[in-house]
């Protein structure tokens, strides 16, 4: 017996539910991969992609990592950047990060977790340059919180930084980069500062994103 039989057994569930639903589900999917969106996410087990909005397979192309970081050295995230924009053409790149995460809140907390360490010093790097933003009286929930949305509006500028967001963009190819935040607490996604389009000078666009979270007071339930 295997110990995954569980899985299998939810997995022919599933399937079987969706061909009840829709006999040509399956064989639609198989035949083509055409999303409007892609996903950079945290690995974070209780935020899955699809189903927070509500869509099927085949309809969000996903890239997950500890902290939802875009890294310029990341040649993963940068190929499926690549594949997203210029093969499957996506409309929407969208970096969702979520409060309560944990990677985020190890940083605030100057607290080790091992080896991931090394890579949460891009999140510790995101929180040196705002440390004028912080008053390190507050709860360390609450900086947790801001540490979240800032990193989240400094990962759209690092996507649009990318010579993959500013090729598209050079010859035309309609894409918008979006910043948004989930919350584990309610389950509700919400926008982080100003979408990017490619439309005049993005770095404006992304400093009025930070100065608008700089702005906002009082954060309850994000």
């Amino acid at each position: 017996m295997c110990s995954l039989d569980g899985l299998f057994q939810n997995n022919r569930a599933w399937a079987n539910q969706r061909v009840t639903q829709d006999p040509q589900f399956f064989a639609r999917l198989a035949r083509q991969q055409a999303p409007k969106y892609l996903w950079i996410g945290c690995s974070d087990s209780r935020v899955p992609a699809n189903e927070i909005v509500g869509l099927d397979p085949g309809e969000v192309f996903v890239h997950r990592n500890v902290a939802n970081l875009v890294v310029h050295s990341d040649l993963n995230c940068l190929s499926v950047l690549q594949f997203a924009v210029e093969v499957l053409k996506v409309e929407h790149v969208m970096v969702v990060g979520h409060y309560g995460c944990g990677g985020v809140q190890a940083v605030v907390e100057r607290r080790s977790v091992g080896l991931v360490d090394n890579w949460l010093r891009h999140v510790a790097d995101v929180a040196f340059k705002h440390l004028h933003r912080f008053d390190l009286s507050e709860h360390p929930i609450s900086l947790g919180r801001k540490l979240v949305e800032l990193n989240v509006v400094e990962q759209v500028g690092n996507v649009c930084r990318t010579t993959i967001l500013r090729d598209a963009w050079k010859r035309g190819q309609q894409v918008e980069v979006h910043g948004l935040v989930y919350g584990l607490e309610d389950g509700l996604l919400r926008p982080l500062g100003t979408s990017i389009d490619g439309r005049g000078q993005w770095e404006e666009r992304h400093e009025a994103s930070v100065q608008a979270l700089a702005s906002m007071s009082d954060h309850v339930g994000g």
